[in-house]
């Protein structure tokens, strides 16, 4: 009896990670010390400059049941970018330039093509964003996964000065949020989509509800968005005082994470235009306002927090996806407040 017996095949996932090879190495820059194949990355900080107190930022997530909808198309590539903007997005809240990142990759059998789409999907978004890709975890588990299924996750390492950190400590009532676009639900939300959408309502992936332009498809697996350009042009101009990253929890469970004692948030839902795949879960769910700002990110995918004598000069710039002031911050404690 052999290994490949049980169902896992050694020989079949050296073939897949070789055919990625090219992908993870065009990710590399000076500072990757390691090759393929080693036990651990190789990352030299000690070339790193402009830094007088280094710190680093580290954070680890997944792509959720948004999967569901690769496996479904048989459409990897998406997921992956996703998985490196997200994991991106949440280190920058704090201010940190990405280092590197590291994937883990688990499955009951690997289907050909589908780990290097993935990572074909993850390099290109390592980079966009100046991200090396230096190592991950391959695992096959028969048995343990459904067949034609498979679970991503990554985790990132970035760097901040620490006199640069971003913490929210210096908000104060009178500040401005300032709301930057979403592409689509992002990696938030997808169980619930699902329900209801392909689930309650029948739809087809492949159809195009008269709701929206394209395939439901296209709709659901629309990239998460990096917003690391759009910070970096920001930076030296205006005073970000504090960043949110709307994933999990949306509007009400995000934003008072970055909020010191005595402020809350009160956001004006009518400032910007809500897409259209959002309304139609919600037209179709019968699901109330509240609730759709908790699970989906509504068309706002990532929050500043200025002071108003900062706005002339942001608008000035007028980062892409700018959706202009949504809210500001008042005095108090208590829940984000939704007007309209």
């Amino acid at each position: 009896m052999k290994y490949r017996d049980s169902g896992v095949d050694i020989d079949r996932a050296s073939r897949a990670l070789k055919g990625a090879g090219e992908s993870l190495r065009s990710t590399w820059n000076e500072r990757v010390l390691s090759g393929l194949g080693a036990f651990g990355g190789l990352f030299d900080i000690g070339r790193l400059t402009g830094c007088e107190h280094p710190v680093l930022v580290s954070s680890i997530d997944g792509v959720g049941t948004k999967l569901k909808i690769a496996f479904a198309t048989g459409r990897h590539d998406t997921v992956g970018a996703c998985l490196v903007n997200h994991c991106v997005n949440d280190i920058l809240v704090q201010g940190a330039e990405p280092l590197f990142f590291l994937d883990y990759f688990g499955t009951g059998r690997l289907a050909p093509g589908v780990l290097e789409a993935i990572v074909s999907g993850m390099a290109r978004a390592c980079r966009e964003n100046g991200c090396a890709l230096i190592g991950g975890e391959t695992a096959e588990l028969p048995g343990f996964y459904a067949d034609g299924e498979y679970d991503l996750a990554g985790c990132i390492v970035g760097l901040v000065d620490r006199e640069h950190v971003v913490d929210g400590r210096s908000i104060v009532p009178g500040d401005l949020l300032i709301g930057l676009s979403s592409t689509g639900l992002h990696t938030n939300g997808y169980s619930l989509a699902r329900k209801v959408l392909l689930e309650d309502k029948g739809l087809s992936l492949a159809e195009t509800p008269p709701e929206l332009e394209t395939s439901l498809a296209d709709a659901l697996l629309a990239e998460h968005r990096s917003y690391l350009p759009q910070v970096r042009a920001l930076r030296g101009e205006v005073a970000i005082k504090g960043m949110v990253h709307l994933t999990g929890g949306a509007f009400l469970d995000n934003i008072p994470r970055i909020l010191p004692a005595g402020c809350h948030a009160v956001i004006d839902t009518t400032t910007w235009s809500v897409p259209p795949l959002f309304r139609l879960i919600m037209k179709r769910g019968g699901i109330e306002r509240t609730e759709m700002h908790r699970v989906f990110n509504m068309g706002v995918g990532f929050v500043l927090v200025i002071a108003p004598d900062d706005l002339p000069c942001l608008l000035e710039l007028t980062p892409a996806g700018c959706l202009g002031v949504i809210g500001r911050i008042e005095s108090g404690d208590g829940p984000v407040k939704l007007s309209s």
